[in-house]
């Protein structure tokens, strides 16, 4: 075998098994970090609609799980439990949680910001390796 196509195999496999992990890895926490930053909208919605200057109890139904809901009924919303993160759970005021809340998506999306430049810089590399293994193989440059 000649020097071009081991070094064609080897690029190959570096694309392969390394960049275009790291971007699905990548991808992967980006999207963990949409789904957190959608489930405190919608807390924040809830709050908004129901929560702010409600008296007296709530009712509602409530997820147990492959859309299986229980209807139950809050006697007292005047605080709140959100989940902040490592199993902790913090009691809030309706507008407390609301500033919680636009604290926590902030930090959120800074983070998906940050993933999502990284993303573009593995992109990038994809392309110049692309490009690199078609100039191995002498095929012309799009």
């Amino acid at each position: 075998m000649s020097e071009v196509p081991k070094k064609v195999v080897k690029y190959e496999q570096f694309l392969n098994e390394r960049l275009r992990g790291d971007l699905a890895n990548l991808t992967q926490q980006r999207d963990k970090y949409y789904e957190e930053i959608a489930q405190y909208l919608q807390l924040q919605t809830i709050i908004e609609r129901q929560l702010i200057d409600h008296t007296g109890p709530l009712k509602t139904q409530v997820d147990l799980g492959n859309n299986f809901y229980a209807q139950a009924v809050v006697p007292d919303t005047s605080m709140i439990c959100i989940a902040v993160g490592y199993g902790f759970f913090v009691e809030f005021t309706p507008k407390e949680a609301l500033k919680f809340i636009e604290q926590k998506n902030k930090r959120l999306n800074d983070k998906v910001d940050v993933l999502t430049k990284s993303m573009t810089l593995v992109r990038a590399n994809i392309r110049m390796v692309l490009e690199g293994l078609k100039e191995l193989q002498g095929v012309p440059a799009s």
